[in-house]
């Protein structure tokens, strides 16, 4: 992300769940939300599962997990040395010496690439699994038996060799430097990935990671000892942690928290990966909601809707469908003539920035396409092209951004680890009640006398009060001494005496039936 932007984390902190928004320059680009009791599955929980299905054609198996929708592992997922694992489960019980058990065991050969899931596992197989991906609509959760544990600077892997470290440390010496450390660190079975995170960090910050990821794993092997049942054995870091533990950098300025055994827990967390910067985790202690202080909320009901505003009166349509996400990219105001090609492209930037925003904010995955205005010019198609794939590499989820086609259409794929988030940001129409359509303007005099002719023969009453649009009151009340208005003709025809109340609040053809005080009746 950008070094200079502002970022700031907003937790506001309910009885039933947690929302996050990250803001950078005080504009909302992320937002999630997890429930306070009984996360479900989420991404990065290991488990203790039991295998339900071999599934030969496709290679796979699936894998009871507690969850109402059975899990998924492919062959190619069990990962190199899924046998180490599988013979420490068997293995391991209250009598044994789990540590030891541990080291000991060896990895022998890798998994064959081409192998066969049927020669791995078997029905009723107890094997320790960790969710990769959410389960999104029918499909239940996708899971790995290649275990990791993410710290902010080490990824640890248990029963693994290999010690490698980030690419993107540019120094040959720096890289070198951590591999060893982290080679030192590590006890027998234990492999480990050095982030980029890492890079200038001292032994001692990178030893006391080590050792909390090791304590984490090691605390789940007294469950898995006690009982071969399916399990939670831990989970990953709540969501808060995790957005703290992957971009927490010198640019974030404050976060802010409005519950203080939460504040208390990030401001440990913070000083954990980053001593000194505890400082900028604060407790909001104000009578007004977060975030509506922080106009989270106002963000949240312009962001989410179908359709999203841009500059110069374009918008963008966003659809969603079981396969895809489809992104319509609709001009404003255009300009005519030589100009119309640059406007075009233009707009079309303006576009790009907020589409990969909202792919963020809304956590779109899978497929997306992009449908921008149509441009001649084939340098400013390259030019949006490379816009895009700089906007996205602010972009943590892993992508693959395609040049457009001749007719102007962008592929995107996006790593879908869960659901897209969907905030409703509409509201059932008075009128219609949903269904889209409302009675015609003609008959509705009709659909108002019979509703009064009703509680004029049975229930008795003589006075109403009617509130309706002021182009229906004009309407109901326009009449001459020659031909009366229609309410005048009601009055004469059910003796009773009706006063028309006109609002602004109400739709065209909306009304209301009250009482002589006003009270709507039902």
């Amino acid at each position: 992300m950008d070094s200079e932007a502002v970022k700031d984390l907003i937790v506001d902190v309910e009885a039933a769940e947690v929302s996050i928004a990250l803001m950078q320059n005080h504009r909302l680009i992320e937002y999630s939300k997890e429930t306070t009791g009984g996360r479900g599955c989420g991404v990065g929980d290991v488990y203790l599962g039991k295998v339900k299905k071999i599934l030969p054609a496709l290679n796979a198996a699936f894998v009871d997990i507690g969850d109402t929708k059975e899990a998924f592992v492919h062959y190619l997922d069990l990962g190199l040395h899924f046998a180490a694992f599988d013979e420490f489960v068997r293995r391991v019980n209250p009598n044994t010496d789990a540590k030891d058990l541990f080291s000991q065991i060896a990895l022998g050969p890798a998994l064959e690439k081409e192998g066969r899931i049927e020669n791995v596992l078997t029905p009723g197989q107890m094997c320790i699994v960790q969710i990769a991906k959410e389960p999104i609509s029918t499909k239940g959760s996708r899971l790995t038996a290649e275990i990791s544990l993410a710290g902010r600077n080490v990824v640890l892997l248990p029963f693994a060799a290999k010690v490698s470290v980030s690419q993107k440390i540019q120094s040959k010496e720096e890289r070198r430097r951590l591999e060893s450390l982290v080679r030192a660190i590590l006890p027998p079975n234990y492999g480990a990935i050095v982030r980029t995170a890492a890079e200038g960090k001292s032994a001692s910050i990178l030893d006391g990671e080590v050792i909390s990821l090791i304590s984490k794993w090691e605390d789940s092997w007294a469950a898995i000892a006690k009982s071969k049942a399916v399990q939670l054995l831990f989970t990953e870091y709540n969501k808060t942690t995790t957005i703290l533990r992957d971009l927490l950098n010198d640019s974030f300025s404050n976060i802010y928290v409005n519950d203080k055994t939460v504040y208390e827990e990030i401001e440990k967390y913070v000083a954990l990966i980053s001593p000194g910067q505890e400082k900028i985790v604060h407790l909001y202690n104000e009578r007004k909601p977060i975030f509506d202080h922080f106009e989270v909320t106002r963000q949240l009901k312009n962001s989410f809707g179908k359709v999203v505003s841009l500059r110069q009166g374009a918008y963008l349509v966003i659809e969603h469908t079981e396969a895809l996400h489809v992104i319509d990219v609709n001009s404003g105001t255009r300009a005519k003539g030589k100009e119309q090609e640059q406007n075009t492209y233009d707009i079309n930037c303006y576009a790009a920035e907020e589409i990969a925003r909202q792919m963020r904010l809304r956590d779109m995955g899978g497929i997306v396409i992009v449908d921008f205005i149509d441009m001649e010019d084939g340098e400013h198609r390259n030019h949006l092209y490379n816009y895009m794939v700089e906007l996205m590499k602010d972009d943590r989820a892993k992508h693959n951004v395609l040049p457009l086609t001749k007719f102007g259409l962008m592929q995107i794929t996006r790593q879908r680890v869960r659901p897209a988030t969907e905030i409703t940001t509409t509201e059932v129409c008075p009128v219609c009640h949903g269904t889209g359509k409302i009675t015609s303007s003609i008959i509705i005099d009709e659909k108002i006398e019979k509703e009064m002719a009703f509680y004029v023969t049975e229930n008795g009453l003589r006075k109403f009060t009617l509130k309706v649009n002021p182009i229906l009151g004009a309407y109901l009340t326009r009449g001459t001494m020659l031909r009366p208005s229609i309410v005048r003709s009601w009055e004469k025809k059910y003796s009773c005496k009706v006063s028309v109340v006109e609002t602004t609040d109400f739709a065209v053809l909306q009304y209301e039936v009250g009482d002589s005080a006003g009270v709507k009746l039902e």
